[in-house]
């Protein structure tokens, strides 16, 4: 189950683990015909089964019934990558109280609901993987994101928290990890020119990797990847862990 990865990182993690021979429920925003399109290719390349759901992440009953079905389609529910988010940028006296809601719900609150759907059936068969994915925004604040800060920080919480709760059981078998991937800039739409009144080019430069070691945006592939990693028994010592993938940008 790949949630928010009908484009970008959240595309990028179920092509991966598609390629790696994972059957698929993915869910998310876009258009119908583009979203069957992705289905069917990634099932016709890859030989697996990918179904769609259009649950509504705010929603804590469309979420159950989702994962429900995954569990009846394929019988059991082994990788959940917690990946949906939306993003909002405004000064926090004239945030909208409708986008701060939604936010919360969507980036923090939905991966609540779908850790508490597979964590006992994970632990029923000794073998399970829960990763999120969050920002650099989990562990250091940026001007105008108090919703998106707000929620990347209590993502952190429960990741560490359900780690530490499943982890005597855990110990039995050495299967069930749950981590949280922290990548940086990635590619994608920008709403931070808006907001600070420059231009995307002036954002990349002044804003993004300013501050970026590295000087390189992070691509999407190096993300799938250490998701792929992350999956496998090499990594089986990582539980409740917080993994930068941001150039050197937090280690300043």
């Amino acid at each position: 189950m790949v949630t928010g990865a009908t484009s970008a990182i959240g595309l990028g993690i179920a092509k991966a683990l598609a390629r790696a021979g994972c059957n698929l429920t993915i869910n998310g925003f876009g258009d119908k015909s583009e979203i069957n399109d992705i289905c069917t290719s990634l099932a016709a390349e890859h030989g697996v089964d990918v179904r769609y759901s259009s649950a509504d992440m705010r929603k804590p009953d469309q979420i159950e019934a989702m994962m429900l079905q995954a569990r009846e389609t394929f019988g059991s529910l082994d990788v959940l990558v917690n990946n949906a988010g939306i993003q909002f940028v405004s000064p926090i006296e004239s945030f909208p109280t409708e986008k701060w809601d939604d936010i919360i719900a969507i980036n923090r609150t939905s991966a609540f609901h779908t850790t508490k759907a597979v964590i006992p059936g994970m632990l029923a068969k000794g073998w399970g993987r829960i990763i999120n994915v969050a920002s650099a925004h989990a562990l250091v604040a940026s001007p105008f994101k108090s919703a998106y800060v707000a929620a990347k920080h209590g993502l952190a919480g429960l990741t560490k928290t359900v780690a530490l709760e499943v982890a005597e059981k855990v110990s039995r078998s050495m299967r069930l990890r749950r981590v949280m991937l922290k990548p940086l800039w990635c590619w994608a739409r920008l709403q931070i020119p808006k907001a600070r009144g420059i231009t995307a080019e002036e954002v990349v430069r002044d804003v993004m990797l300013a501050a970026q070691p590295s000087k390189k945006m992070i691509g999407i592939e190096q993300v799938a990847d250490l998701a792929i990693y992350l999956c496998s028994e090499s990594a089986s010592g990582i539980t409740g862990s917080i993994l930068p993938i941001d150039g050197g940008w937090t280690a300043r």
